[in-house]
């Protein structure tokens, strides 16, 4: 069976921008993580950046990226090419922040630590949104033929759903179901993580629900996603240093 338009969606006007900044995205993502990974080992040419001795983290660069794409945007409103290159600067900038998400959460550098998982998780799940946007699976443009307010209705509680999965700790689940409601609709009904805010506001120690919690996701217990931040998370061998140590 062949990959004609219905099952290949076309790439083009806003789905052709969508295109370029995941690529852009995903691309400066793996050269970060590489380039980050070659400094903390000693390996190749690069170096930490640092301004009067003060060190620049990449996700300023990303913030500058996001303002500056931001604003040209706004102010001119390119098309074409310019449009493309605007998209894949901005998909740079995303990835270069997002990869220090951690940074954001802790006010420090743990990038290399366990809490430094999260940016990870981050990015990984901002290229899971960007690829469904691909695809064109966007929640908000759903079939008016229906009528507006059941539309609206429709959206509020599949994003409700959404949200609830997240407290309970499922948030790729949660995230994919704002693209596809039956899954945020069955995430939000299933058992809370027992680190999750859902269960430490919801479930009481020793009642059927929390014990039921810490049996069905015991400390330590891994699962797919663990193992695919485990590609882009693992700590590199620092390399030894004769001056003051540094860790990026």
């Amino acid at each position: 069976m062949g990959w004609g338009p219905e099952l290949l969606p076309a790439v083009t006007g806003r789905r052709e921008l969508v295109a370029w900044l995941v690529i852009g995205f995903l691309a400066t993502f793996l050269v970060t993580r590489f380039i980050t990974h070659a400094i903390r080992s000693g390996r190749g040419p690069f170096r930490d950046a640092s301004v009067g001795g003060v060190h620049v983290h990449h996700e300023v660069y990303g913030i500058f990226l996001l303002l500056g794409t931001g604003t040209a945007e706004f102010a001119y409103r390119p098309n074409g090419g310019w449009a493309a290159l605007l998209a894949v600067l901005f998909g740079a900038g995303a990835a270069l922040t997002l990869d220090e998400f951690a940074l954001w959460l802790h006010l420090e550098d743990v990038y290399w630590s366990r809490e430094g998982r999260s940016s990870v998780d981050a990015v990984l799940i901002a290229a899971v949104v960007g690829v469904f946007l691909l695809i064109g699976a966007n929640p908000f443009d759903a079939d008016r033929s229906r009528g507006e307010g059941v539309v609206a209705l429709t959206i509020l509680l599949n994003l409700l759903f959404a949200a609830v999965a997240i407290l309970k700790g499922r948030v790729v689940l949660g995230v994919v179901g704002v693209f596809v409601p039956l899954v945020a609709a069955c995430a939000a009904v299933r058992l809370a993580r027992p680190s999750s805010f859902f269960a430490r506001r919801w479930y009481r120690d020793g009642d059927r629900r929390a014990t039921r919690a810490h049996r069905r996701f015991p400390a330590g217990r891994r699962n797919r996603w663990d193992r695919l931040v485990d590609v882009f998370a693992a700590v590199p061998r620092p390399v030894e240093q004769t001056g003051p140590a540094r860790t990026r």
